[in-house]
């Protein structure tokens, strides 16, 4: 009883990590995320700093694109 409990928790296990796996594969980044992220490296920025950072830095690059 005790075996089938822990297979079956394996199972489910091996299928919630695939399913995680996939959904953040899914996620493709922009050429204008990778650049905004870089500068925000150079700059070592990190936490909410780095959020904002890159929020304006994306908002600027897509504004000078429609230019």
């Amino acid at each position: 009883m005790i075996t089938t409990r822990l297979i079956a928790a394996a199972v489910a296990a091996t299928f919630v990590i695939g399913a995680g796996s996939a959904i953040a594969a899914e996620k493709t980044r922009t050429p204008e995320s990778i650049e905004c992220s870089k500068q925000a490296d150079a700059k070592g920025l990190h936490g909410k700093e780095r959020k904002t950072f890159r929020a304006h830095c994306k908002a600027e690059m897509k504004k000078a694109k429609k230019s």
